[in-house]
C-alpha cells in the first residue's frame, strides 16, 4: 500500500494550535498507524528500555516541543510508536520537516526505515556535534547505516550532516532524549532504487573507526540524474530534458565532482537543436553545482550571483519591484520552485530560459 499526503495551506503550518488543523492531524494519524502496524512486528523487545508508560511524561513535553517548532509529524510519530525512534537508554532524533513528509508516496515499511535513519542510539546535543570533526560518522537505527558530518564550524555553530543543515538545534533536551530540527531528509529515498536491487537509503560509506571514507556510489548519481530527466519530461519540460539528455555524459565526464545541483528548466528550450557545443554550454547555464532550495535563493540578497557550470558565466538574482518582491533569475520568474527535490538535486521551473548574451562574461 502507497501513502500519497496531501499538501498543507501555508496557514496551517504556521498554526500554533496543531488540534485544530484536522486536515493535518488526519494526516499524521495515518502516517503513525501505517507505521506502527511494521514498526511493532519487527523491532526487537528489549526488556531493559522504558516502555512508553513509563516515559509518557517525556514524549508528551518532547512532542510539544516539536509542535512550537513546526514538526507536527514528527511529534505526533514520537507520541503514537516511539519504538520507531528509540531502541536504546539514549537517543538523538533529527526530526524531518512536515513539508519533506506531507507530500510522501512510499510504503509504510519505507517510512519507518527513512524515519529510522534520522534516530541515532547516541545522545547527541548540538554541543557534542560541534566538538566532532568534519568527517564524522555516527549510527543510526537503520541496519547500521551510518551519517556523516559533512560541515562543522564551530564559531558559526553550523552543523550539516549528510550535507542537511542542523537549521533547529536542540529542540528538545531532557533526559536520555535530544532532539534537533533538520532542513530536510538526510536521504534521497527513492521506491525505484529497491526494485533495481540497490540500497533505498543511501548512506555514506565510513571506516571502523567511524570516518567518511565515501559519500556517494557513482552509478546512483547516474540514475538520479536519469530520474531528472524523465521527471522532466513527465512534467512537460520535454525539450529541456533533451537538451540535459544529450549532454549529461560530458557535465558527468567533467573533473569537478558534483555532490549536489540545482537545476532551472524551461519550458520551451529552443537551443536543443544547437551546435553540440553550444547546447551543452547553455544547459549547464541553467546548473549551478550546488543545491539551493527556493527558500535558500529568496534568503540571497538583491544582485548576488550564482556559479553556474558554464565557465565563466553566472547567473545573477533580481527581485521584481513591485509589491510582491516576486524572486527571479536574471530577470526570469521561478513558476514552479522546488517542483523537485532530493538529498542531492533540487529543480525548479522557470518562465523561460536563460539568454547566455545578456549576462556578461565573468572570471573566477
Amino acid at each position: 500500500m502507497f501513502l500519497t499526503l496531501p499538501s498543507q495551506p501555508r496557514k496551517m503550518a504556521c498554526s500554533s494550535n496543531w488540534w485544530r488543523a484536522p486536515v493535518y492531524f488526519t494526516v499524521s494519524v495515518l502516517l503513525a498507524f501505517l507505521a506502527i502496524s511494521t514498526a511493532l512486528r519487527s523491532l526487537p523487545r528489549d526488556n531493559s528500555l522504558p516502555t512508553k508508560t513509563t516515559i509518557a511524561p517525556l514524549l508528551l513535553d518532547a512532542s510539544s516541543a516539536l509542535r512550537k517548532s513546526g514538526f507536527n509529524i514528527i511529534a505526533t510519530l514520537l507520541q503514537i510508536t516511539p519504538e520507531i525512534f528509540i531502541s536504546s537508554p539514549h537517543s538523538t532524533i533529527f526530526a524531518i520537516p512536515d513539508s519533506s513528509i506531507a507530500n510522501a508516496s512510499h510504503t509504510s515499511w519505507l517510512l519507518k526505515h527513512l524515519f529510522q535513519y534520522h534516530a541515532s542510539p547516541l545522545q547527541l546535543s548540538m554541543k557534542d556535534l560541534l566538538k566532532k570533526h568534519r568527517g564524522s560518522c555516527f549510527p543510526t537505527l537503520f541496519h547500521g547505516k551510518n551519517v556523516a558530518l559533512t560541515k562543522v564550524d564551530e564559531k558559526e555553530r553550523v552543523v550539516e550532516i549528510n550535507h542537511v543543515l542542523v537549521s533547529h538545534p536542540d529542540i528538545f533536551l531532557n533526559g536520555p532524549l535530544t532532539i534537533h530540527g533538520v532542513l530536510g531528509p538526510f536521504t534521497s529515498m527513492d521506491p525505484r532504487y529497491v526494485n533495481q536491487g540497490w540500497d533505498h537509503i543511501q548512506a555514506p560509506i565510513c571506516d571502523s573507526n567511524l570516518s567518511l571514507v565515501s559519500e556517494a556510489i557513482a552509478t546512483k548519481n547516474v540514475v538520479e540524474w536519469t530520474h531528472v530527466i524523465r521527471l522532466l519530461s513527465s512534467k512537460g519540460f520535454v525539450s529541456f530534458a533533451i537538451g540535459l539528455n544529450s549532454v549529461l555524459d560530458g557535465i558527468l565526464d567533467d573533473k569537478m565532482k558534483l555532490n549536489s545541483v540545482t537545476v532551472f528548466a524551461p519550458p520551451e528550450f529552443s537551443f536543443v537543436a544547437s551546435a553540440s557545443s553550444l547546447l551543452e554550454k547553455i544547459v549547464r547555464f541553467h546548473i549551478l553545482p550546488r543545491k539551493l532550495t527556493y527558500m535558500e535563493l529568496a534568503s540571497l540578497p538583491a544582485n548576488a550571483t550564482l556559479c553556474t557550470l558554464a565557465p565563466d558565466h553566472d547567473l545573477e538574482i533580481s527581485k521584481a519591484v513591485n509589491i510582491t518582491q516576486e524572486l527571479m533569475i536574471n530577470q526570469v520568474k521561478i513558476v514552479a520552485p522546488n517542483m523537485f527535490e532530493s538529498k542531492k538535486f533540487v529543480i525548479h521551473g522557470i518562465s523561460q530560459a536563460f539568454k547566455l548574451g545578456e549576462l556578461p562574461n565573468t572570471s573566477r
